[in-house]
């Protein structure tokens, strides 16, 4: 218990762990205020059986109650406060830490993970660490604490006594440990069935068109029903687990205030107690384990505790990139890559490539499907470190950039846009945050979508929702040129962009692309026959390597995999339906 304890406050950032241990201290406060009423009672029942009885002795008796009172529910008011705070606190603030730290891992990361899993540990688990966590901590330490300052009142008062609630406590302990023990294999099947769960209901939500087209509503509903059915068989055996122990443990603890009542009488009969002393046990022996009985159910919860605090540290300890280089702005845009390799999961997928790609050229790369294309492309950007040889910015090694200055020089066009559940304009000023509406009318001007925008019942204003589910897939891509656009970065990376454009929209997408691309240091991944021919440089990538490179006049009068591909397209481009 102590250990998991100490690695949630460990797990804490410093300012929150202080204001949990702000919450401990006044606990401390709070349980004296609990143990102050029995010396209370004590002075008042003295008068009585001593005969000594007076207004002063009896007020005074009050008095301390009263003020007990009144102190113990104005520091459970402060501890309350404090402990939620800290709770809502750390939980918000590890959400941004994972986010942030989530921002420089390599991107086979989420490649290996997914996005219900990770969705899981920035949503679910961060959730049960600010409130289920939390609550659970406080709980448990409050009622330690209140256990302990009473107990050691009863040692002050009589020895024997206390000696009673140590060996109840003892075997409370016993059981306890046994219920947290029988809870581990469950608690972490509770994780792992709540990450399942989120998981199922992305997948539906996403799916949703398929599941429709298909006719497998039935079926995909089937999967999420068992899903959510198995969480709340989880769940279940999780309390039943903790209802076998729990009466166990309030019997003991039961029992154990009995002991004291009947040891008091003993004692007190065979004259080894005064009659004063043993009403004050007897009345003590029905308060003194309320904090443990409290905290007893919640301790069970602990596991879980455990399991949320080292799900954020696997991903917080997962090792970044190294993004603390020089803040550096580079005099050209000459991209040199000497000798890379990269792996991913032990498969090559990058072997020993060598390009120099000179400022203000347009560069394509085309070649099967799955051949490197794309992640050589990212690896010039530097979404992933190569294993071996280096790639360079004007001369410079990406490494010794920092990440945020190296990514100012790059744009990127993506074959499948993302647009944030945000404004219109907003998702445009998304490489720029600060900029003008001004700016936002003149990009979108630029990437041929001011027109449809401004037909939009709130224009700039609309709010996208669903990933622009109500937007064609050119008018989502010509929001996107006009966010790479706004950013203006001196390189721009197209990947695929032309892919799924439909003839209506392909002009007005290749007038964009026109303005982005000017005067600009282009990358190229394409398909196209249109977009790859005037290009400076193809390069033909297959299996990870270059097996082709020149421009298109030098590569259609070789022998390769450019001629076919070629061909290819202009026998698909050939095709009728007679």
């Amino acid at each position: 218990m102590i250990a998991i304890l100490k690695k949630f406050f460990d797990f804490c950032e410093d300012k929150n762990r202080r204001m949990f241990y702000h919450a401990l201290a006044v606990g401390i406060f709070i349980a004296i205020c609990e143990a102050a009423k029995f010396p209370a009672i004590y002075l008042i029942l003295d008068g009585f059986l001593s005969g000594a009885i007076s207004g002063s002795r009896i007020l005074i008796g009050f008095l301390i109650l009263l003020v007990s009172v009144i102190l113990e529910s104005f520091f459970r008011g402060i501890s309350t406060m404090q402990q939620c705070k800290a709770g809502y606190r750390e939980c918000a603030g590890k959400r941004i830490e994972i986010a942030e730290h989530l921002r420089y891992l390599p991107m086979g990361y989420f490649n290996e993970n997914s996005l219900g899993e990770i969705t899981t540990i920035t949503t679910n688990i961060m959730e049960q660490l600010g409130d289920v966590a939390t609550r659970v901590v406080m709980l448990t330490t409050q009622g330690i604490l209140n256990t302990a300052i009473i107990v050691l009142l009863i040692l002050a008062f009589d020895w024997r006594i206390g000696l009673i609630c140590i060996v109840g406590i003892s075997v409370f302990a016993f059981i306890n440990r046994a219920m947290r023990k029988a809870n581990e294999e469950t608690a972490v099947k509770k994780v792992e069935v709540d990450t399942k769960v989120i998981s199922g209901v992305l997948e539906y939500v996403q799916g949703i068109s398929e599941v429709r087209a298909y006719n497998i509503v039935g079926k995909a509903r089937k999967k999420l029903d068992n899903t959510i059915q198995e969480a709340s068989n989880t769940n279940t055996k999780l309390e039943m687990i903790c209802n076998r122990y729990i009466p166990f443990q309030n019997i003991v603890l039961k029992l154990t205030g009995v002991s004291i009542l009947i040891a008091s009488i003993g004692f007190y009969l065979n004259g080894t107690m005064e009659l004063l002393t043993a009403i004050i046990m007897m009345i003590m022996s029905f308060i003194v384990f309320s904090g443990l009985e409290s905290m007893g159910a919640y301790s069970s919860l602990l596991r879980v505790v455990d399991l949320c605090v080292d799900r954020g540290r696997e991903v917080l300890d997962l090792e970044p990139m190294d993004i603390a280089g020089d803040n550096v702005v580079p005099q050209t845009n000459n991209i040199n890559v000497s000798n890379i390799d990269f792996a991913y999961d032990k498969k090559k997928i990058i072997d020993d490539v060598s390009l120099c790609i000179s400022e203000k050229t347009i560069s394509a790369f085309v070649g099967p499907s799955g051949g490197g294309k794309t992640t050589l492309c990212h690896l010039i950007a530097r979404f992933w470190d190569v294993n071996n040889g280096t790639v360079s910015l004007d001369g410079k090694n990406v490494k010794e950039y920092s990440m945020d200055s190296l990514m100012e020089n790059f744009s990127f066009v993506f074959q499948n846009v993302f647009l944030f559940h945000d404004t219109i304009a907003n998702n445009i000023r998304f490489g720029k945050p600060n900029a003008p509406i001004d700016e936002v009318i003149a990009a979108a001007k630029k990437a041929c979508c001011h027109d449809f925008i401004t037909a939009l019942p709130d224009g700039y204003d609309t709010i996208i929702v669903e990933n622009g589910a109500s937007l064609s897939g050119g008018e989502k891509q010509r929001i996107s040129i006009a966010r790479a656009i706004m950013k203006d970065a001196p390189i721009i990376i197209l990947d695929e962009a032309t892919a799924n454009i439909d003839p209506e929209n392909e002009k007005d997408l290749m007038e964009a692309i026109e303005a982005l691309t000017k005067e600009k240091t282009i990358l190229m991944i394409a398909h196209r026959l249109k977009t790859v021919r005037n290009a400076n440089q193809i390069f033909v990538v297959d299996k990870g390597r270059i097996v082709q490179r020149g421009t298109h006049d030098e590569l259609i009068n070789q022998d390769g995999i450019y001629r076919r591909f070629v061909d290819s397209r202009r026998k698909a481009i050939g095709w009728k339906i007679g």
